[in-house]
């Protein structure tokens, strides 16, 4: 266990200071007992059958989206040992066989791990939001679940901003400010366990020898142990470790980005930055990495020298302008 630094904490969040902090917080902060109320959260106090049959109330058949792996993985969905794949198998399965799977494992020693990942809860359990959710007013978020028995999963960033809900078993968060993606030696860009890079550092057993920035994340980490009820806001960028340490472990999270919707992934700038600019000549690089700068991630950029209609891609941009720059690409890369 990673002993980290302490994260703020607010008890007795009303809904109009929920509002304020997901408007204001640029850090991670607990939301104390936020979703405490919740009928998923009160069955959870009394026994992970009241759960299952709670849940059941609401499905109807849905297929999901499950990671499973043998009592050898001990939870720790990753990779397999040459990076070439992974120690897990995937598939689509009922829910409710799902649900008794994880059932028939709770009292093992070793159990095997399952995991049914980032489903939209509108599909997976009608009607259930209509007892156990958030409103965050106008950002009309996306509200996915997480099922699982006991799992670890490597450390990762997320684009949107998150308000996760521990509503079954416990949950520890590990978490990284943004900057610290030096010191948690990250895997491949394109072979992902779930479309987004992961450290290959584990957490429990650090190898300081492979991995020796890692202590420098260590004193950037912030550790917080959830119980049900209890929600973490947690800004765009932040690296997460999560752990499920119960038999059972349910979260509810509402993901959004307050960006326009014409905005695409940035990781997708990343990939075409690999292809044509990584390998140029050190001073080409030097010139792009200015001209990146300039128009891009610095205030220099003035566009005085020419009218608004005439700045294309440079002036406003909008949905129209958006399909343009699309539209040249794509003729671009399919030369």
């Amino acid at each position: 266990m990673i002993a980290g630094n302490p994260l703020e904490t607010i008890s007795g969040v009303s809904q109009d200071l929920l509002s304020q902090v997901v408007a204001d917080a640029t850090e991670p902060v607990l939301l104390k007992g936020l979703v405490s109320d919740w009928p998923v959260v009160k069955c959870a106090q009394q026994s992970d059958a009241a759960v299952d049959s709670y849940l059941r109330k609401f499905y109807q058949g849905a297929s999901v989206g499950v990671f499973t792996g043998g009592p050898d993985i001990a939870g720790r969905f990753f990779y397999n040992e040459e990076l070439t794949g992974f120690n897990f198998e995937r598939s689509l399965a009922k829910l409710d066989q799902v649900l008794e799977d994880i059932a028939e494992q709770s009292d093992l020693p070793n159990p095997a791990s399952y995991y049914v990942g980032s489903t939209t809860v509108d599909t997976c359990l009608p009607g259930f939001r209509a007892e156990n959710d958030l409103d965050f007013g106008e950002l009309n978020p996306l509200a996915s679940i997480w099922i699982g028995n006991r799992s670890r999963i490597a450390a990762h960033y997320d684009l949107p901003d998150n308000v996760a809900c521990v509503v079954v078993g416990r949950r520890r968060f590990t978490l990284f400010p943004p900057d610290q993606l030096e010191n948690l030696y990250v895997g491949p860009l394109d072979l992902t366990p779930a479309g987004q890079q992961i450290s290959l550092v584990d957490f429990h057993r650090p190898d300081m020898e492979r991995f020796p920035l890692f202590s420098k994340a260590l004193e950037r980490a912030l550790v917080v142990d959830m119980v049900p009820g209890d929600a973490l806001f947690l800004p765009s960028m932040w690296w997460h470790h999560v752990e499920s340490l119960d038999n059972l472990n349910i979260l509810v999270n509402y993901w959004w980005r307050t960006s326009p919707e014409y905005m695409g992934p940035p990781i997708d700038v990343l990939h075409h930055a690999l292809l044509t600019i990584r390998d140029l000549p050190t001073a080409q690089k030097k010139a792009w990495q200015d001209i990146f700068d300039y128009y891009i991630f610095g205030d220099r950029a003035s566009l005085d020298h020419m009218p608004p209609e005439s700045r294309g891609s440079l002036g406003e941009m909008d949905d129209n302008m958006a399909r343009k720059i699309r539209s040249l690409l794509l003729n671009k890369l399919n030369r």
